[in-house]
C-alpha cells in the first residue's frame, strides 16, 4: 500500500469519510509532507504555490527561518509556562501588540486560537458592561465553538447544536442604521469583522466603521473588532481598521500572529474593558495561553513584518494582484461576477457555485492552491503569504485565467 493510500484509509476510518471524499475530489489528492516559503511539497516532491495560506495563517510563508530559530531557541529554554512566575516573553509580546494596535488598546490576554479569542471577548464584554446581548452580523464567521458559533452567521454550522448561547442578535453587514436600531438596554457589545472573510471577502463602505464607532460610544456599548483573519498586515495595514483610522474597544488576533509556526490567539483591549481582571486576575484563564513558545513565535513574527517591510508589500502587491484579477474579469464576465479585497485578502466571486469548484480543481492541476470562503462557495479566496513576489502572482494570474477559460467552455450554457 502506498503512503497516500494508507493515509486515505486512516482518514476514512479515524478522521472523516466525508473529508476524505472532499480532499480526493478537490484536486488536492496528495500528502503534504514539507513546506518552505510560499511552497508546499507533496509525497512525490511536487511543488505547490500556496495561495490559500492556511486561511490566513501563513502571513510569513512556511517555516520562516527567523521564527523557526526563535522557537528552537525557546524550546531549549522553557517552552511552556508554569503559571507561578512572571513570564517575560508573554509580557514583551503584550507590550508590543498594544503598541502596534495603538490608541487606548493596552491590555492583552493570550489564548491558542481565534475561536478562543472570540469566546473570551464575549465573556469579557458581559463582565465589563454587566449586560448580556451580543450583536453580530449575518454571514459573519467567528469560529465554531459554542459561543463563537452563536455569533457567527451561517445556519449550516448551527443546525443541530441548539440551544446556542442566548442573548445573541444578528444584523446585516455594513448596515450602521440596523445596528443603531438593534441596540437596547441589554446590549453589551457589537462584534464584527472589518472585512468578512468566510462570508466572501466582503468589504464595507468606507465610512461604515466610523459610524459604528460613534454609535457604540454614544450608546455605551463595546465595539469588538475580529481581526483574526484581516489583521497582522494582511490588508496592507497592521489592522484592517487602520484604513479608516478608528480604534475599537477590543481587537481579536490569531492566525498569522504565530507566524505559521505556533498556534496563538490574543485579545487586546482598553483599560475600561479590563476592569474585571483588575478585580480578579483569574476571572478568565487558559492553561496553554501565553506560553513562551507561542509568544516567541509572535515576537519573531512582529520583527519580521517590520524588518522585511511586509505590510507595505501586502499593500503594493495586493493592488497589483487585484488589478490583474479585474482585467481577467473584464474578459470573462460570464464566469466572474466580482473581484474585491484589500491588500492580500482577496475574493473572486463567480456567477454560479459550479464555476468555483472547477476553477480550484484546474488550478490545483497547475500546482497552485486556492480555496472557497466557507460561507459563500461562489467566492474563491486568495490569501498568499505577504512574502510573495510579483512574478509568483503573475504565475497565479496566468493559471487562474486558464482555469476560468476552461470553466467557461465546459460549464457555460
Amino acid at each position: 500500500m502506498s503512503s497516500l493510500s494508507l493515509t486515505e484509509t486512516r482518514y476514512k476510518e479515524h478522521i472523516s469519510p466525508s473529508m476524505t471524499r472532499l480532499l480526493k475530489f478537490s484536486g488536492f489528492y496528495a500528502e503534504e509532507v514539507s513546506a518552505n516559503g510560499v511552497y508546499i511539497y507533496d509525497e512525490k516532491g511536487n511543488e505547490y504555490l500556496d495561495c490559500s495560506g492556511g486561511y490566513g495563517v501563513f502571513i510569513l510563508g512556511h517555516r520562516h527561518p527567523e521564527v523557526v530559530s526563535a522557537v528552537k531557541d525557546q524550546i531549549d529554554k522553557m517552552p511552556m509556562l508554569s503559571h507561578v512566575f512572571f513570564n517575560p516573553v508573554q509580557a514583551e509580546l503584550a507590550e508590543k501588540l498594544a503598541n502596534k494596535c495603538g490608541g487606548d488598546l493596552q491590555y492583552c490576554f493570550f489564548c491558542n486560537s481565534g475561536t478562543e479569542a472570540v469566546e473570551g471577548a464575549i465573556k469579557i464584554a458581559r463582565l465589563a458592561t454587566g449586560k448580556t446581548t451580543i450583536i453580530s452580523t449575518k454571514n459573519a464567521f467567528h469560529g465554531k465553538t459554542m459561543g463563537s458559533l452563536s455569533v457567527s452567521g451561517r445556519e449550516m454550522y448551527k443546525k443541530g447544536c441548539d440551544p446556542l448561547l442566548p442573548g445573541t442578535v444578528q444584523i446585516p453587514y455594513n448596515d450602521a442604521e440596523a445596528l443603531e436600531k438593534t441596540i437596547d438596554e441589554h446590549t453589551a457589545a457589537f462584534i464584527c469583522e472589518p472585512i468578512q472573510g468566510e462570508g466572501g471577502i466582503n468589504v464595507p463602505d468606507e465610512d461604515f466603521f466610523i459610524k459604528v464607532k460613534k454609535i457604540c460610544a454614544d450608546k455605551g456599548i463595546l465595539f469588538v473588532a475580529d481581526e483574526i483573519q484581516s489583521g497582522m498586515g494582511r490588508t496592507g495595514k497592521f489592522l484592517a481598521l487602520d484604513h479608516c483610522g478608528i480604534k475599537p474597544d477590543m481587537v481579536l488576533l490569531a492566525k498569522g500572529l504565530g507566524g505559521g509556526i505556533a498556534p496563538i490567539g490574543a485579545i487586546v483591549a482598553t483599560k475600561q474593558v479590563w476592569q474585571p481582571f483588575f478585580k480578579n486576575p483569574t476571572i478568565h484563564t487558559s492553561t496553554f495561553g501565553g506560553n513562551q513558545l507561542a509568544c516567541r513565535a509572535g515576537l519573531a513574527t512582529l520583527e519580521v513584518l517590520e524588518k522585511e517591510n511586509l505590510i507595505e508589500n501586502a499593500n503594493e502587491l495586493g493592488k497589483y494582484f487585484i488589478s490583474g484579477l479585474k482585467e481577467i474579469k473584464s474578459r470573462h464576465e460570464k464566469v466572474i461576477a466580482d473581484v474585491r479585497g484589500i491588500g492580500l485578502m482577496i475574493g473572486v466571486e463567480t456567477v454560479e457555485e459550479k464555476y468555483g469548484g472547477y476553477i480550484i480543481y484546474e488550478m490545483a492541476k497547475s500546482k497552485i492552491t486556492a480555496v472557497y470562503t466557507l460561507n459563500n462557495q461562489k467566492v474563491i479566496r486568495f490569501e498568499p503569504a505577504l512574502i510573495i513576489k510579483k512574478e509568483q502572482i503573475d504565475r497565479v494570474l496566468k493559471s487562474f485565467e486558464e482555469a476560468v477559460t476552461k470553466a467557461e467552455k465546459a460549464l457555460s450554457k
